[in-house]
């Protein structure tokens, strides 16, 4: 049993970091490569209401969150986020484009999503921060 829940655990660790380095590839990808002025003019397009101030917080999300998923800490609450952030992105962008990335469909946003959201109910894992805290 020993050998499974270390396999488990291990699992869960490579899904959070993969999943975290997106985002965090991201969040820095709106923040500082293409800036939120930028970004907010492409959400106003989508419709998203707010956009300037969507995007701020999009990016910050996707930047704090991505970063604790990373690490393991708080992650039930950053999955969750996450999650809704692809919600979003999956509504306001990418639902009526098919399921295929090169025609801007819903294929990454979803996998992203429902990763992000398995792990917020999984637990961070034992190897976390989550886990050294207590939780």
């Amino acid at each position: 049993m020993k050998g499974v829940e270390t396999l488990t655990d291990a699992a869960i660790l490579l899904a959070r970091v993969g999943l975290g380095a997106v985002f965090v590839a991201h969040g820095w990808q709106k923040f500082f490569t293409l800036g939120l002025g930028r970004v907010g003019e492409q959400f106003a397009a989508y419709g998203v209401p707010q956009p300037q101030v969507t995007v701020a917080v999009v990016a910050g999300v996707e930047l704090i969150a991505g970063i604790a998923l990373i690490a393991g800490i708080l992650t039930p609450l950053a999955g969750i986020l996450l999650g809704v952030d692809m919600a979003g992105a999956f509504y306001f962008v990418h639902a009526t484009h098919g399921p295929f990335i090169t025609q801007n469909g819903w294929e990454l946003v979803v996998a992203l999503g429902v990763g992000s959201l398995l792990v917020a109910a999984v637990g961070a894992g034992r190897f976390s921060v989550d886990r050294v805290l207590g939780g």
